[in-house]
């Protein structure tokens, strides 16, 4: 009598990062990256095979880091890139990497979030697309001599583009959105003392693609404090 055959389900590679929030993850094969990426990355690309692209959607990656705790300077850089080392330590044990991202080096996330599939422009210029809408972010970005088989780009058309109501353009306060995007306009609003734009965009916050991912109002007003942090150091001078 013979054994019944059994179900063997295949790892899930990227189970570890799921676990830490970190559920959205891209690889590419260096040496089919577009010409365009490929001269944004460093000199020493060729020696790796591989370039990962990491991000999260949703609200898991804040709630682990509330549970690690929100210590230093840049505690979602420093806890992303952690977790992505201790990942790639376990599942590709001895394989050489380099963090592109976070780091000095500057690449275009949105850029590679478009071959990846994840990011269509919105009218309010955050990046969205019809799962996550625009709760989603990148975190890391690594240049690696792993073997992770190429991921296929997320086919889906743009949400905005069969959106016949565009509510986020007149939930602008700063009317930064009535001819397109007027960066100025929505500076300058979001610099004002009484401004509702400070700590959120309202804009953002009214467009109802992927909702049930919206950020808390705690992770919201973080990621937007510290760009209004930026703005008041750069743009207010």
């Amino acid at each position: 009598m013979t054994d019944s055959p059994r179900l063997i389900l295949a790892k899930d590679p990227f189970a570890m990062l799921n676990a830490q929030g970190l559920n959205l993850q891209a690889v590419f094969n260096v040496q089919d990256l577009p010409a365009d990426v490929l001269n944004t990355l460093p000199q020493q690309e060729n020696s790796y095979r591989q370039l990962l692209l990491i991000g999260h959607g949703g609200t898991l990656l804040w709630q682990q880091l509330a549970l690690h705790g929100m210590a230093g300077e840049h505690p979602v850089d420093d806890f992303s890139q952690a977790q992505v080392a201790a990942w790639l330590d376990c599942e590709q044990a001895g394989s050489a990497y380099r963090f592109v991202y976070p780091g000095p080096t500057t690449i275009g996330l949105q850029r590679l979030g478009m071959l990846a599939g994840w990011h269509h422009a919105s009218p309010f210029m955050v990046g969205i697309n019809h799962q996550w809408g625009s709760w989603f972010a990148y975190r890391a970005v690594v240049l690696a001599d792993t073997h992770f088989p190429p991921t296929p780009p997320l086919n889906s058309p743009s949400p905005c583009s069969s959106c016949a109501t565009r509510i986020c353009v007149g939930q602008c306060p700063a009317k930064a959105l009535d001819q397109g995007y007027d960066l100025r306009a929505c500076l300058d609003y979001r610099l004002q003392p009484d401004s509702a734009c400070r700590d959120r965009c309202l804009a953002r916050n009214s467009c109802p693609v992927g909702e049930a991912h919206r950020y808390s109002d705690a992770q919201i007003s973080y990621h937007y404090g510290l760009s209004m942090k930026a703005i008041e150091q750069w743009y207010a001078r």
